[in-house]
């Protein structure tokens, strides 16, 4: 008897143990969006890669990114411009605007040095490719695929993937918690369900000896693992560490900008 009274609680205490640890998945809503934390100004990262573990930073870029609170259409909105820097040029710019209350995308403009322009108003339906206007009439299958995309997008509650380091901070932060996030990059795929996982917590060294206490969190697919720190006290995103492969990325929020 006492050999099962042992088993049995033993049972209890490893079911116990494994509730606990299991992940809570939460779904992405407007309601669970907080964009207060957001801060205003001009924000920079440094972004640069490694081949391999003991290799050299490499491929180095700024990525400036202000953000503004604007009136758009009539309605209270947030407006994030970005201007991507490489050695001697700059190669990508964006200006996306999106709701105040849930941060849902309402019109994205964005150049990029070999893509080109596009324009997306989430208002009127417009979509405007190099100069020529996107229509659901539209044959050519590439082209007829970015207009799906996009006419996907305006029919869904969905977050600008392309502005990731100002949605991170506006999530629910707990221990053992996955978001689902309904991800549109505008002006490319289709939008898809996006899980970051919080692991855990970590500290990173700051200027003055100050330890900064921070969220971890991860997203991970084939051949790529994500790990962002996210700030406990300013919800900023202060770190990237990605590998795929071999290879490894790097996000590095500069403490000045200028």
């Amino acid at each position: 008897m006492s050999k099962i009274i042992v088993l049995t609680v033993t049972f209890l205490l490893n079911s116990l143990i494994c509730w606990s640890q299991k992940t809570d998945t939460i779904t992405i809503t407007p309601e669970r969006i907080n964009t207060k934390v957001l801060i205003p100004g001009t924000h920079r990262w440094l972004v640069y890669f490694k081949m391999g573990a003991d290799s050299p930073r490499t491929l180095f870029n700024i990525w400036s990114r202000t953000i503004h609170k604007i009136i758009h259409n009539d309605k209270d909105a947030i407006e994030v411009t970005q201007v991507w820097e490489d050695k001697d040029s700059i190669m990508h710019t964006t200006r996306s605007i999106s709701d105040a209350k849930d941060f849902r995308t309402l019109y994205h403009t964005s150049w990029w040095k070999q893509r080109g322009s596009s324009t997306l108003d989430f208002s009127t339906g417009e979509y405007i490719f190099n100069g020529r206007p996107l229509t659901p009439q539209d044959t050519a299958q590439r082209m007829k695929s970015l207009r799906s995309a996009f006419d996907k997008a305006m029919n869904q509650y969905t977050l600008n993937w392309h502005l990731d380091l100002e949605v991170f901070p506006l999530l629910p932060y707990k221990n053992n918690v996955t978001f689902l996030i309904n991800y549109y990059d505008p002006g490319f795929q289709e939008p898809k369900w996006v899980p970051y996982t919080v692991t855990g917590s970590a500290k990173l060294a700051g200027l003055d000896g100050q330890m900064i206490d921070c969220w971890l969190l991860e997203h991970t697919e084939r051949n790529n693992k994500e790990v962002f720190w996210i700030s406990k006290k300013t919800k900023e995103v202060l770190k990237l560490e990605q590998q795929f492969g071999q290879r490894f990325r790097y996000k590095i929020k500069l403490p000045f900008s200028n």
